[in-house]
């Protein structure tokens, strides 16, 4: 009865935050924007076991976004810059793509969802005009998966190493893989974070996270967690001021966390080299040739559901007799929208990390814009995680990539348009975030007036 009690106090707890944050959500659209992105990413229903597990939550809150786009009083402005005229261009094909659909039923299903998150997207966009707009979103956005960095972590700890590491049931981060690279690419988010706080609870808080979540997704056994974490590993050590005593420290943290993983994680990470002798990577090999056939055929691709038996003795392999999915942002986006829909993604990126750079270079030597650098920095480093771990994964339509745009995406406005004069309340008061130390100016290098 006891343990009843206490399953049915979650449930009402999560209902009574969601309650009273939704008034303020109907006031401000900005934290309609901060609440969606905490459902859609960290799925705070799931941890629930009553009522509230299958809840209309996130439906709830993009109705009342909608509707505080007219009640609201807030600036709503779209920032017009190249990633978000892709962004637009590549939602547009895929409907177009849906409407050509090998199989319509599933992929008009799919489309649903993929334009609620690209709708909240645009929404975002529109709407988080100040600093502490894109510092909470921050903050948001890196605890709501570094929540399951910090089970995960814990988990791996207590297992010795011997347990995977899971997300929530039905979401976008359930599989193994798929969690690891999701907690992979917010650790530069905490990392940030860390370097920007004022107070050292919260900078010790938050590398202990950082830890954790590098030990959740080693825990997860994945492989593309694996490589997208060396990646990033890499990037991190290129960034550095200090290289020497920067890789020193990836080298010791790195030693650490490997010696601490048990035997069985060696052998699963020696198959990487031994891909041939892989079934499940040898089925990825067979899905993504089918990909490419099928795109070559076809210029609009199958649309969103095309992993079948029929399909792929079309395009594929025929007489097979198992299906895998692509397991590749790059492959799963050829095969379902051909080779514009992939032109479109992959322009898309190159382009935010065009923004990131842009945005390095206008605020290195800028003392008020300390913390910008270091932001657009790590956001460059947390989608590394995502293009490469990405490669082996199914997370293409995933939240947390295109919120990284939008932080990119908005900072950049926010900079150009002059705010950093006037505008230095942080999230948590004027005198916070810290402003981080920045790299000296390079020669000739001008400083903003």
């Amino acid at each position: 009865m006891a343990a009843l009690g206490a399953r049915l106090m979650r449930d009402l707890l999560l209902v009574g935050i969601f309650l009273a944050v939704l008034p303020f959500a109907l006031r401000h659209t900005w934290i309609g924007v901060l609440l969606w992105t905490w459902l859609s990413l960290m799925n705070p229903h799931r941890l629930t076991f009553g009522f509230a597990y299958d809840a209309p939550f996130a439906a709830t809150a993009a109705g009342v976004i909608l509707l505080s786009l007219f009640l609201s009083r807030d600036k709503l402005r779209m920032p017009w810059s190249p990633p978000v005229i892709v962004l637009l261009l590549f939602v547009l094909w895929m409907c177009i793509t849906t409407a050509f659909a090998l199989n319509p039923s599933d992929s008009w299903n799919q489309l649903e969802k993929v334009l609620k998150i690209q709708v909240v997207t645009a929404i975002a966009l529109m709407a988080l005009h100040e600093r502490r707009h894109i510092e909470l979103f921050i903050w948001v956005n890196a605890l709501s998966i570094g929540f399951y960095g910090f089970k995960g972590g814990l988990f791996t700890v207590l297992s010795g190493g011997g347990g995977r590491v899971w997300g929530p049931a039905g979401t976008f981060i359930a599989d193994n893989n798929h969690l690891a690279v999701a907690v992979i690419m917010v650790i530069p988010l905490l990392n940030y974070l860390r370097s920007v706080a004022t107070r050292p609870l919260v900078r010790h808080g938050l590398l202990l996270l950082m830890l954790l979540c590098a030990l959740s997704a080693l825990g997860s056994q994945s492989r593309g967690g694996f490589l997208a974490i060396a990646a990033m590993a890499m990037v991190l050590w290129y960034r550095s001021e200090k290289k020497l005593l920067g890789g020193l420290t990836i080298a010791i943290a790195a030693f650490g966390l490997l010696v601490f993983m048990p035997e069985s994680w060696e052998q699963r990470m020696s198959t990487i080299t031994a891909y041939e002798d892989d079934g499940s990577a040898m089925g990825r090999i067979r899905t993504w040739t089918f990909c490419a056939n099928l795109a070559a055929d076809r210029l609009t691709g199958g649309g969103f559901s095309i992993y079948n038996i029929e399909n792929l003795a079309i395009w594929g392999a025929p007489g097979a007799r198992s299906v895998h999915v692509a397991h590749s942002i790059y492959f799963s986006v050829l095969g379902e929208h051909g080779y514009i829909g992939l032109l479109l993604f992959v322009a898309l990126w190159w382009l935010t990390f065009r923004e990131s750079a842009k945005l390095r270079k206008v605020s290195r030597v800028q003392p008020e814009l300390r913390w910008v650098f270091h932001l657009a920095g790590m956001c460059q480093v947390s989608l590394v995680g995502y293009l490469v771990g990405g490669a082996f994964l199914q997370l293409a339509y995933f939240d947390l990539p295109y919120n990284i745009l939008v932080i990119l995406v908005v900072t950049n406005r926010w900079v150009v348009a002059g705010h950093w004069k006037t505008d230095t309340t942080g999230a948590f008061g004027s005198a916070g975030p810290a402003q981080v130390a920045s790299a000296p100016p390079s020669p000739g290098q001008r400083v903003l007036p």
